[in-house]
């Protein structure tokens, strides 16, 4: 099991000073809006992920008219204790566990696993594909470091790929021989990106329909169409074909990095097709889905943090939900809400205590 104990905040978003205990395998986390509470799970999210899930700016992570912050959790993980600290001080970030201080940050990624469901998720349908590729990377990570590695070098590669791209364009020289060094890695990085993410979506897809027919209460045909130009062509050759075209637009444009999901509802494209509460259904079914492949790999269940959820989702799917993670499948779930009394009943019929904490 994987529970997270205590927390301390300095100088995190709106944090002065603040220490959280939790004694609780369901937390409820309560005020007023503005008051702290998404920011204490982004901060919980941190923890395990080096890193917010709301904004890649750590200024933004800093109290206003500060230079840095620090956290410093305490989880119990197989029945022993870890202690995470994450500081930024002027810019430099550090991250330890049990004071052994992290070398490449990727390292800690799927140590400490979490799921979250924000209103924000909206943009995993709406948004570009740039959206969903994070989603999907943000869990495949956590399922295989090997995956998470293949990634960041494919990236930097892309990179400095562009930049060459770029040179190329600016000065006029050919550069036909570091092109080819450049595509001979991306290849090398991108392959194992594509067949992992290949494989891992057709397994995952039925589980998605199983909590989709869950939560919306009744049944309708949902689907993921996984997008990718390897899948149409050896990527060395069209790294190959595409280069004169890359060339006159100074940027790669073929690749793991422009992959997309289609999110499909009885056929028809999600985004333009489904309703708001069938949308919702699909984003809880996402997270829930992600949530049970985490747990049967890691063989305990991650952090579930569950941000203004009744504000999205109505009466009747928001019971199914509560049902579901008072059950045994579910380790410790953190939730926010405006009204502690809605907290209280929610899962009054459940059985299952609730620790209230009031920001």
């Amino acid at each position: 099991m994987l529970y997270i104990n205590k927390i301390l905040l300095v100088q995190f978003k709106n944090y002065s000073q603040a220490t959280f205990s939790f004694g609780h395998r369901i937390v409820g986390i309560t005020g007023r809006n503005g008051a702290g509470k998404t920011n204490l799970l982004d901060a919980i999210y941190y923890l395990c992920f080096t890193r917010s899930y709301f904004t890649s700016s750590e200024s933004q992570n800093t109290q206003y008219l500060t230079n840095g912050f620090r956290l410093e959790g305490y989880l119990e993980k197989n029945n022993q204790e870890e202690k995470i600290v994450c500081t930024l001080k002027e810019g430099r970030k550090e991250i330890s566990l049990n004071d052994d201080r992290y070398d490449r940050f990727s390292r800690h990624i799927g140590q400490f696993p979490a799921v979250m469901i924000a209103p924000d998720d909206a943009d995993i349908i709406l948004g570009g594909s740039e959206e969903r590729r994070k989603w999907l990377d943000s869990l495949l990570s956590q399922l295989y470091p090997e995956y998470l590695d293949h990634l960041i070098i494919y990236q930097k590669i892309l990179l400095q790929r562009n930049t060459l791209l770029k040179n190329m364009a600016a000065t006029g020289q050919n550069q036909d021989s570091l092109l080819d060094v450049f595509d001979l890695q991306l290849v090398m990085h991108g392959v194992p990106v594509y067949e992992t993410r290949k494989a891992f979506l057709q397994t995952f897809i039925p589980q998605v329909q199983r909590l989709y027919d869950y939560i919306a209460g009744t049944h309708e045909v949902v689907n993921i169409q996984y997008q990718c130009t390897l899948q149409e062509e050896d990527y060395a050759v069209q790294l190959h074909q595409s280069r004169y075209r890359d060339m006159q637009l100074q940027r790669t444009t073929t690749g793991i990095h422009r992959d997309d999901l289609l999110f499909l509802l009885n056929g028809h494209l999600m985004k333009s097709s489904a309703s708001q509460g069938q949308r919702k259904s699909f984003l809880f079914a996402l997270k829930l889905a992600q949530f049970e492949v985490i747990r049967q790999h890691k063989k305990f269940p991650p952090l579930l943090l569950l941000d203004d959820i009744f504000e999205k989702l109505d009466q009747e799917r928001v019971s199914r939900l509560i049902a579901l993670v008072a059950s045994d499948n579910y380790g410790q779930v953190f939730i926010t809400d405006t009204h502690a009394e809605r907290l209280q009943e929610a899962f009054a019929g459940t059985g299952e205590a609730i620790q209230l904490i009031t920001i």
